[in-house]
């Protein structure tokens, strides 16, 4: 029997949901996240979904990075300032626009 499509609604409250287990002073990849979430290699999507989030979003947005723990965001840009302000706010050191993923990358699966 075929698997049914999920709605937009259906991935956008697992990805909301994976993304809010991201514990303060961790990070996760966008890639890794939407494995987290159920949906596979969609790491595009979830980029694209959490760039459209409203400004006022109570969401933890800033703690997803691009591979390699890249910061996607361009720091000439509010959100990306934000971001950056934020991470360092919760202890994550910052360098030339990454992060260290093996100090705080946070593992899909893992309670800490």
């Amino acid at each position: 029997m075929p698997r049914q499509k999920l709605t937009t609604e259906q991935k956008q409250f697992m990805l909301f949901a994976s993304l809010q287990a991201i514990p303060p002073g961790k990070v996760m990849t966008y890639g890794k996240l939407a494995q987290l979430a159920g949906l596979g290699r969609a790491a595009r999507w979830v980029g694209t979904t959490l760039s459209q989030l409203p400004s006022d979003s109570s969401l933890p947005w800033h703690r997803v990075v691009a591979a390699g723990g890249k910061l996607s965001l361009s720091s000439a840009t509010e959100p990306g300032r934000m971001q950056r302000q934020r991470l360092q706010q919760e202890g994550v050191v910052i360098t030339q626009d990454r992060v260290c993923l093996a100090h705080v990358e946070w593992g899909a699966g893992r309670l800490e």
